[in-house]
């Protein structure tokens, strides 16, 4: 209906416009006639496509402030303030790591703090969880080669009370035993389901490669099953007891809360503690001799292979950080880099390869890694020697250097994110014993590092020879695929067995 009424309406218009005569207009003199234009190539209208968007102006880098003040038991207090929102972060450091574990006890640095969550003061374990709950707080706990961590995020109005249990947690701990045997085989059971982890594995057979069994460094986190198992209540209380103490710990708050307000609140609830303990001294730097083996972790049938290649990097503070870190990016260390543009981009072997240097109190691992198919097992790793070499018969270019420099330099402000980001930030200054201002420091050691630094430290540090290599995947495969390439030994690294 409504169409038949449009149609209509339109008739009717048009011839109405019809029979209307026009208005006559004088005649117009004859404009010359137009200049036919020159028509423009089709490809010349995708010609701005050649040249990419310029950039805007970057962001200003903006870096937190770490204050530092220490009280008369020794405790060190360490703050960053931000008042945007009404959150703090509040937490203690403890100097103590896995490294500080006895070679007999392997997995007791684990054991024995993540007790202090299984109770403390007159609360039992279901009790301390419903007390931080109460405060819409859920307390975290990380255990790491040069120290522990344990605190909350919890509402301004709410810091005294999540202070108040904190207290409670470092210097009140009880030390349950059917809580104790409870964590022992949750940790037994976490380390079974770890040894089918082929990445768990390569780790392990990794840092006794780079540190040797017996070194500080020489192991991961957790222990064995052999060497859990054999732990008691008294070895984790031990622990404890020996490592922690207000000279080996230090009280950690960011947010919205100042350096005199964070005192107060340390002078309160821990300035009674009371330990011998101290920090403890980096651990020797480990030697860096030239391969003579290639070590396998067989899993027959695996469907990729786990390769790790590294050695002995540095200690955080060391003066070739920086340019070593630069180094390291533009051979692996970003999404663009040498070795991941040749494993993933050119050959397709792998979905990624990485390096990385892992700075500590003493000297960390410099590592490169990839899983990659079981059938190229051998052309990848011979790529990875390559990339290696390659970085003293190709330089590192201006290009690449500006690349690298400009990530590590914007990827600064994802660890300032949060107030517990800043909380972990704070804790590494004072693992590594690195002064408050090391954040400014190690933007300025990034800008300034010059080309020729850069590839000094690249040649001296990336030298394929010095570079111990780690294997994880079907034996067969591998003896066929990496004896052709000499680059030493082959050997059966043994899993620690499961209970």
């Amino acid at each position: 209906m409504h169409r038949r009424i449009l149609t209509a309406l339109l008739t009717l218009s048009v011839a109405g416009c019809a029979t209307t005569k026009p208005a006559e207009t004088p005649p117009a003199e004859t404009a010359p006639a137009a200049q036919p234009q020159p028509q423009t190539p089709a490809q010349d209208a995708e010609a701005f496509r050649a040249q990419p968007p310029k950039p805007g102006p970057s962001p200003e880098l903006v870096l937190p402030t770490f204050e530092q003040a220490k009280l008369d038991n020794g405790l060190t207090v360490i703050v960053s303030t931000r008042k945007e929102l009404p959150l703090v972060f509040a937490g203690i450091a403890f100097a103590s790591g896995v490294s500080q574990e006895p070679a007999a006890k392997l997995g007791i640095a684990d054991l024995s703090y993540r007790m202090l969550l299984e109770g403390a003061g007159k609360r039992d374990t279901v009790a301390l969880d419903n007390a931080f709950a109460d405060l819409g707080v859920s307390p975290s706990l990380s255990v790491d080669p040069d120290g522990a961590f344990v605190g909350a995020r919890v509402l301004t109005t709410n810091v005294d009370a999540v202070m108040g249990l904190l207290s409670d947690v470092v210097l009140r701990p009880t030390f349950d035993a059917k809580a104790f045997d409870r964590r022992k085989k949750q940790q037994l059971g976490e380390l079974v389901r770890r040894m089918g982890d082929p990445n768990f594995l390569a780790q392990q057979a990794y840092y006794q490669a780079v540190f040797g069994a017996d070194h500080p460094y020489g192991h991961t986190s957790g222990g064995t099953p052999k060497t859990v198992e054999a732990l008691t209540l008294a070895d984790a209380k031990n622990f404890y007891v020996k490592n922690t103490g207000p000279r080996a710990a230090a009280l950690i708050m960011t947010g919205d809360v100042t350096l005199q307000q964070a005192v107060e609140w340390g002078k309160k609830y821990f300035g009674g503690w009371k330990g011998g303990a101290v920090a403890p001294k980096p651990p020797p730097a480990p030697p860096a001799p030239p391969r003579q083996q290639v070590r396998v972790v067989p899993k027959p049938g695996l469907e990729q292979t786990v390769v790790l290649v590294g050695r002995p990097g540095l200690a955080s503070g060391h003066p070739d950080e920086y340019p070593l870190e630069l180094a390291t990016t533009v051979f692996g260390g970003f999404f663009g880099s040498r070795l991941n543009m040749n494993i993933r981009e050119d050959k397709g072997y792998s979905y990624g390869a990485n390096a990385h240097l892992g700075t500590r109190l003493g000297v960390g691992p410099l590592t490169a890694y990839a899983a990659v198919r079981q059938d190229v097992t051998g052309p990848a790793l011979n790529e990875f020697i390559k990339e290696l070499a390659g970085i003293k018969s190709n330089p590192i270019t201006e290009k690449e250097l500006a690349a690298a420099r400009e990530g590590l330099i914007r990827a600064f402000p994802g660890a300032f994110e949060t107030v517990e980001g800043l909380g972990g930030s704070a804790a590494q200054l004072y693992f590594h014993r690195r002064p408050m201002d090391e954040f400014k420091r190690t933007v300025q050691g990034l800008e300034n590092a010059s080309a020729a630094e850069v590839q000094r430290v690249a040649e001296s540090y990336l030298d394929p020879a010095n570079m111990q290599v780690v294997l994880v995947g079907d034996p067969l495969v591998i003896q066929e695929q990496v004896t052709p390439l000499n680059l030493g030994k082959l050997t059966l690294v043994e899993t620690p067995a499961t209970p």
